[in-house]
C-alpha cells in the first residue's frame, strides 16, 4: 500500500508559501531589522496549523499524491479499459481529453502559470480517469442486465414462495427457504444495478459539464485563486465518482454471499 501524503509537508512546499518565506527573510537580511522575519514565522505557524487540516486542502493533495503513485501502472489502467471501450465512448474520452489540454494551454497564460498548469494536469487526469472507470463500470452493468431476464425471476420467485408456504415437511421447507433467500439477493440486485446505471449515466454526463465548464471559465479567468476553487470541485467531482465506482464493484460481487467454488474435478469427501 502506497504511504499517504503528509499533509503538513504539502503545505509547507506550496510554492506560494516558500516565496513568502523567501521574501520575508529577504526582507530581514536587508533591512537589517528581525521584525519581518518574526511575523513571517508567526503567520507560517498560525498558515501551518490551519492549512494541513482543510478537507479542500487535503482532497487537492490527494488527488496529487494519487496521481504521482505508479504513474506506469496508471497509463496501463487508462490503456486497458479504452481498448474495452465502444468506439463512440473512446470519442467521448478523447474530446475530454482535448478540453483537458486547452484547459492547461489557458492556464499556463496566468499568473504563475506554470506552477497551475503543473498543479492542474494531475487533478484533470484524475477526473479523466474517473470517467473511464464510469464507463467500464457502466458496461459490466450493461452487459449484467441483458444476460438476465427479470420476469422469469420474479415468476421463479413466486411460485417457490407459494410452495414455501405450503411445505410440510421441515427438511424441504428449510432447503427451500434458503434457496428462496438467493432469488430475492439476485432479485434486490437486480433492481439496483438498474438504479445504479441511471446514476452512473447522469455522473458521466457531469464529468462532461464539468470539464466543459472548467474550459470555459478557463478562457477569461484572471484571478489564480479562482483555479483553485475550480480544482477544488474537480477533486471533490472524482471522489464521489470513485466512490461510485467502488459501490457498482461491490454489488456484482456474488462471492461473498454465495461463497467460492470448487475447482473443477475437485473430489468432495
Amino acid at each position: 500500500m502506497a504511504d499517504s501524503p503528509s499533509y503538513l509537508k504539502a503545505a509547507f512546499l506550496l510554492p506560494a508559501n516558500l516565496v513568502g518565506l523567501l521574501t520575508a527573510g529577504a526582507s530581514a537580511l536587508m533591512t537589517g531589522e528581525p521584525l519581518p522575519a518574526l511575523v513571517a514565522l508567526g503567520v507560517e505557524g498560525l498558515y501551518l496549523g490551519i492549512v494541513p487540516s482543510m478537507k479542500r486542502f487535503q482532497r487537492a493533495i490527494r488527488a496529487n499524491h494519487a496521481a504521482e503513485e505508479a504513474p506506469e501502472a496508471g497509463r496501463k489502467e487508462v490503456e486497458t479499459l479504452l481498448a474495452a471501450l465502444a468506439p463512440s465512448q473512446r470519442e467521448h474520452y478523447q474530446a475530454l481529453v482535448g478540453l483537458k489540454e486547452k484547459i492547461l494551454e489557458n492556464y499556463r497564460r496566468l499568473p504563475a502559470g506554470r506552477v497551475l498548469s503543473t498543479d492542474s494536469g494531475p487533478r484533470l487526469d484524475a477526473l479523466l480517469t474517473s470517467f473511464l472507470r464510469l464507463v467500464s463500470a457502466l458496461n459490466h452493468h450493461r452487459a449484467y442486465l441483458n444476460s438476465a431476464d427479470r420476469q422469469p425471476l420474479e415468476k421463479e420467485l413466486r411460485e417457490l414462495e407459494a410452495e414455501v408456504a405450503q411445505e410440510a415437511n421441515p427438511r424441504l421447507k428449510d432447503v427451500k427457504e434458503k434457496r428462496l433467500e438467493i432469488l430475492r439477493k439476485r432479485l434486490s440486485r437486480f433492481e439496483q444495478a438498474g438504479e445504479s446505471r441511471e446514476v452512473v449515466s447522469h455522473q458521466l454526463a457531469g464529468i462532461e459539464d464539468l470539464m466543459r465548464l472548467t474550459h470555459e471559465q478557463s478562457i477569461t479567468i484572471r484571478d489564480p485563486e479562482t483555479v483553485n476553487r475550480q480544482l477544488d470541485v474537480v477533486s471533490a467531482e472524482v471522489e464521489a465518482t470513485d466512490e461510485t465506482v467502488r459501490e457498482m464493484e461491490r454489488l456484482l460481487d456474488f462471492q461473498e454471499e454465495v461463497g467460492r467454488p470448487l475447482p473443477h474435478g475437485t473430489r468432495v469427501r
